[in-house]
């Protein structure tokens, strides 16, 4: 059976303020080519199909029309939502949509049961695990303990439960969408941490023969059964080196996975530029860059007079400036933004207590405090997100 993996369309996403909808339907266009083209059995979707839980009209359009081009085709598609996406509105109708051959799985309840499609070497069972919030979900799947550990191997147990039930030589695909221990992440994901943990091991995902990932952007390999295909598109600038793709996904008769690379179409090329600001506009070997969507960061020791005017008549796809020189004023006068580069969350506020403390860290007992209220704020987000 061959199947196509993709996930992160992010659909009604711009990139620093510039929309992306006319290259999120260049995507859309080339999955249904690459599916027509290339003998796809089925299209896995690994999640974040929206930006937001209450996506644009225009995104929703967009989504609607490619469902109605792959159901066209007869090629069946399974979908599970992300951390992104409103799991209650993008499941509104799926009943009906199933019968298209369109799967939607957002009921983490759901987990265990799986679309079953069937080839020349018998059954193959997907199952479908939405993004499993776990504060939200722990109850709902019997889970010791309200991390995402816990929750996605309580989701597996139900997996492995059902698939014992099933034919013998039955083989076997999950799409999830959660960070995974060896995944590299990006700067346009949405922070999952819990508890100070935001990662789970790829060994939850033993006994089946593939693992199709949502979450990270980038395209990664974690075990030959255990994958992300990344988003479509580039989504900030930490992107800039990465090869956008899709796998296209072929499982033998005895379950074995041989993976391929399909390239996504690339609207425009980043760079992400550094020097002052005379460098940047002489150096001829920027002048590739001309036609990219540009980050500059000025590295001169003053604030040049109107840097993103001049630099926008050289690169008129100028959409991010920084200013970041190489030497910090002894003053101490670095920006915000500089330093809390690179820190999370759960170390500001811990710098916070010991600015206000007169230099007195947080204790153990306080550090977990911290955490605990961290998770509790980032867990009503999320409630607040599913009840619009």
């Amino acid at each position: 059976m061959r199947v196509l993996h993709t996930s992160d369309w992010h659909l009604g996403r711009s990139f620093h303020r510039v929309g992306l909808l006319s290259a999120q339907r260049a995507f859309l266009d080339h999955l249904v080519e690459t599916v027509r083209a290339r003998g796809v059995d089925a299209v896995l979707v690994a999640g974040d199909i929206y930006d937001r839980a209450v996506p644009p009209l225009a995104a929703v359009e967009l989504f609607d029309e490619a469902l109605h081009r792959l159901a066209a085709l007869g090629v069946p598609t399974v979908m599970i939502s992300g951390n992104h996406d409103s799991a209650r509105r993008l499941g509104v109708g799926s009943g009906l949509m199933e019968r298209a051959g369109i799967h939607l799985r957002t009921d983490p309840a759901g987990c265990g049961t799986p679309v079953l499609l069937d080839d020349a070497h018998g059954p193959v069972a997907l199952y479908g695990l939405p993004y499993l919030e776990p504060a939200m979900v722990r109850d709902t799947l019997g889970a010791r303990r309200a991390d995402h550990a816990e929750v996605l191997r309580a989701a597996m147990e139900r997996v492995r439960a059902d698939l014992a039930g099933r034919p013998a030589g039955t083989r076997s695909v999950v799409l999830a969408h959660a960070f995974v221990t060896g995944g590299t992440a990006s700067d346009s994901e949405r922070d999952i941490t819990v508890g100070g943990v935001a990662s789970v091991p790829a060994a939850v995902f033993d006994g089946v023969d593939y693992a199709a990932l949502g979450h990270l952007h980038g395209c990664q390999t974690l075990t030959e059964r255990v994958r992300y295909s990344g988003s479509p598109l580039a989504y900030s600038f930490s992107e800039a080196g990465h090869r956008k793709s899709s796998w296209l996904v072929d499982l033998d008769g005895d379950g074995a996975v041989r993976a391929e690379r399909v390239d996504c179409p690339v609207p425009r090329r980043l760079a992400r530029l550094r020097g002052t600001l005379e460098e940047l506009l002489d150096d001829p070997a920027h002048a590739r860059h001309e036609d990219s969507w540009v980050e500059a960061a000025l590295t001169d020791t003053a604030r040049p007079h109107e840097p993103m005017a001049r630099l926008a008549k050289r690169f008129p796809h100028l959409v991010s400036l920084v200013f970041d020189p190489d030497e910090i004023p002894a003053d101490g006068s670095a920006s915000y933004a500089q330093r809390l580069r690179g820190r999370s969350d759960q170390e500001i506020a811990e710098d916070f207590v010991v600015h206000v403390r007169a230099g007195r860290a947080a204790d153990a007992q306080e550090r977990a405090a911290l955490r605990s209220a961290i998770d509790e704020v980032r867990t009503a987000e999320t409630a607040a997100e599913v009840a619009r």
